[in-house]
């Protein structure tokens, strides 16, 4: 597939800056500083940052891991390239299998710009502090409204920041799909941004193969990049929870038949609130 037939420009999301630059508290009362992350993402050391904690990232994940993420990155590489100059990012719904992929999402596509959605609550671990600042992770805070986190996210998508999620919230730890959470729906309506599925698969084995210091696999698969057509009116809780088993269809359509789970006579239904991107898919 070309590059011209994968991607098309996001719609333009006008978003003040002063308008996220909040502070969401953690549940134990300390705070990840989300004013300072707005301040520093464009800075001359936080691409520093970045490159130095990628590299160093990238080489303890390929001593313990064998990556296959090859699509995943080509399909970034096609969207920067026909984006006409527009730092517009998409989101990438991926199914949760182990705490290592959006990390090696992250270091493994650096130089382009991915970040995640992170529980506020783990900024109160200093190291993966200091990870989460360093790829400009955006809070969300579980037991609140969304509505903050989901500014913070449509700023850091207009600078250009592709935004992994992972609908199902809590890992599976089996690599069964389990229920996601229509949160993801609610975002992409609100940005009018794309979505990229991914299904990850080979985490499951990674505690398994690591007492036995063996490399784990993990493979990530591509599917088309999508969007929701749901035109004149905000949809209902109902419509959403179908518009969500649609979307978390198209990742397990991705995944091995075992590891579908929940979703397994989804993936094999054609959707109905879901549309290609673009012109050509």
């Amino acid at each position: 597939m070309s590059a011209q037939s994968v991607v098309q420009q996001v719609p333009d999301q006008d978003m003040d800056a002063a308008a996220v630059s909040t502070v969401m508290p953690a549940a134990n009362g300390k705070s990840p500083n989300i004013s300072r992350q707005v301040r520093l993402r464009g800075s001359f050391f936080f691409s520093l940052r970045r490159c130095i904690v990628s590299t160093l990232l990238r080489w303890v994940l390929g001593i313990l891991c064998k990556v296959d993420c090859r699509e995943y990155v080509k399909m970034l590489d096609a969207i920067a390239e026909l984006a006409d100059g527009s730092p517009r990012g998409i989101i990438l719904a991926i199914n949760h299998v182990n705490f290592l992929e959006v990390p090696i999402l992250v270091a493994f596509s650096y130089p382009r710009l991915v970040t995640g959605i992170v529980n506020a609550d783990a900024w109160t671990n200093k190291f993966m502090a200091f990870l989460f600042d360093t790829y400009a992770a955006i809070p969300i805070d579980r037991s609140g409204s969304y509505f903050q986190a989901f500014r913070q996210v449509q700023l850091a998508m207009n600078e250009g920041f592709h935004m992994a999620i992972a609908p199902e919230g809590t890992r599976s730890r089996t690599g069964v799909m389990a229920r996601g959470k229509a949160g993801v729906v609610q975002l992409a309506l609100i940005t009018g941004a794309p979505i990229l599925p991914l299904g990850h698969c080979g985490g499951q084995y990674f505690w398994k193969n690591l007492t036995h210091f063996r490399r784990t696999p993990f493979v990530f698969n591509v599917g088309r990049p999508l969007r929701f057509k749901f035109p004149g009116r905000r949809p209902t809780k109902e419509e959403q929870e179908i518009m969500l088993d649609e979307l978390m269809g198209q990742v397990a359509a991705l995944l091995p038949q075992d590891m579908r789970g929940v979703y397994a006579e989804q993936a094999l239904r054609k959707p109905e609130y879901l549309e290609s991107f673009y012109n050509d898919t």
